[in-house]
């Protein structure tokens, strides 16, 4: 059984990584609405080109997040690095917020929007690799990737927040008004959840096997020399993107996020169908994720990901064009939610257990700031431009189906390469 300390500590990490994902994704939802506010009115494809862009440059800067907030982690301690993430998370999200439009200051919009964009993407590179990390230090060694499989749960726990804060506010002033102004509302509404965030991280304490290594003396004096100087821990953060980070992010977006932009821009329903569409689905199979890491402490993590890579490369055309049926030429919400139900098993089944295997490949001491860069990279480079590739393949070819054949790559590929070269970490100890 879990100590006190654990769930504790567990639910403090785990509900601050929901808000840097609510924030994060609050954008993402919006996407749209971005488009066509923030950049040249006139070519609504080029906006949302334009929007998505933005979108991606938030991922783009994750792994520089990553190297820095990782190296203050192994310096400094976990809980440190926690509150300076969230801390500016939250800034940059309630900024963007009360920034003025395209129609008020010109070309000054989308810059400052494209940097405040940056900023949540660099708070979130420090976030995961903090909370994983933290929340697998202090988890029972035979249920680790199901603790940390609630680290991987919380980007769809955000996005399905930040669906429903949207849904509502849309729904209380209406949708003219939510297009004009409301839209903002929910950007300043985080300070809420920042103050509670922060409040939850302010009573927890310091990791126990980061604890025991800075009471013995032996903290890293240099984590990035130490990480990136040895053979041993490059190889591992080589296996760490070619078999599990450089699809896992595609495969997320896929089935959890690209549905918003594809529904609300190519298949032409409306903000307020999609969000609430989009809620059901991510309430309805949010069990899986835990599951899935339950799953993964039993048979390992090599054979989840396996199977929830080839279920994606198998899934991605067929959910999609029968999403296309169940939307034109009339909208069946039974019909839609079931086949985005049917893409979050390969979700689960591939993003479940990564926390766990990514700690399980690196030692204490460098710990945070090893696994960040290959999870970042892999997440924030190939996931974070999903969107942008699988809408401009679509534009470019005239079929917005083509795009697709990007993530199907991409799963198919990792999923080759982790039956090669993945290691089974399920035994291994992290005090050492």
């Amino acid at each position: 059984m879990a100590s006190s300390t654990t769930t504790r500590a567990t639910t403090a990490a785990v509900a601050g990584t929901v808000f840097e994902w609510f924030d994060f994704f609050l954008y993402g939802s919006l996407v749209a609405v971005f488009g066509r506010h923030f950049f040249p009115p006139g070519n609504e494809t080029a906006g949302l080109l334009a929007a998505l862009a933005a979108f991606g440059a938030g991922w783009v800067v994750r792994p520089l997040g990553a190297l820095v907030f990782g190296r203050m982690g192994d310096r400094i301690g976990r809980k440190k690095t926690f509150l300076v993430t969230i801390s500016l998370m939250g800034f940059a999200t309630v900024t963007i917020g009360l920034l003025p439009t395209w129609s008020q200051i010109g070309v000054a919009a989308p810059i400052l929007l494209v940097l405040l964009r940056l900023l949540q993407g660099f708070a979130v590179g420090g976030e995961f690799g903090g909370a994983a990390t933290y929340v697998a230090e202090h988890a029972p060694p035979t249920r680790r990737a199901l603790y940390t499989s609630l680290i991987q749960g919380t980007g769809t726990a955000g996005l399905l927040l930040a669906l429903l804060v949207i849904a509502a506010v849309r729904e209380a002033v209406g949708a003219e008004a939510f297009e004009s102004w409301g839209w903002r509302i929910p950007f300043l509404l985080s300070i809420l959840l920042l103050a509670a965030s922060i409040w939850m991280r302010l009573t927890l304490g310091e990791s126990p096997l980061f604890a025991r290594e800075r009471d013995a003396g032996r903290l890293s004096r240099t984590p990035l020399r130490e990480a990136f100087g040895s053979r041993s821990h490059l190889r591992s953060m080589g296996l760490a993107l070619v078999t599990l980070t450089m699809a896992q992010g595609v495969v997320w977006s896929t089935g959890q996020y690209f549905p918003l932009v594809f529904l609300q821009s190519t298949l032409k329903l409306d903000v307020g169908q999609t969000s609430w569409l989009m809620a059901c689905v991510l309430l309805l199979t949010a069990p899986l994720f835990p599951l899935a890491g339950y799953l993964a402490d039993r048979i390992g993590r090599r054979p989840v990901v396996i199977a929830g890579f080839a279920l994606a490369a198998l899934l991605v055309m067929p959910v999609f064009r029968g999403l296309g049926a169940a939307v034109v030429p009339e909208f069946s919400f039974l019909a839609a939610l079931g086949w985005l139900m049917l893409m979050a098993i390969p979700v689960a089944l591939t993003c479940a257990p990564a926390s766990a295997y990514l700690v399980e490949l690196f030692p204490t001491r460098i710990r945070y700031t090893a696994m960040g860069l290959p999870y970042h990279l892999g997440n924030g480079w190939f996931g974070g431009f999903m969107p942008f590739a699988t809408a401009a393949l679509g534009a470019h070819f005239g079929d917005p189906y083509a795009g697709f054949y990007y993530p199907i790559a991409l799963a198919a590929l990792c999923g080759v390469m982790a039956w090669w070269l993945m290691p089974e970490t399920k035994d291994r100890r992290l005090d050492v």
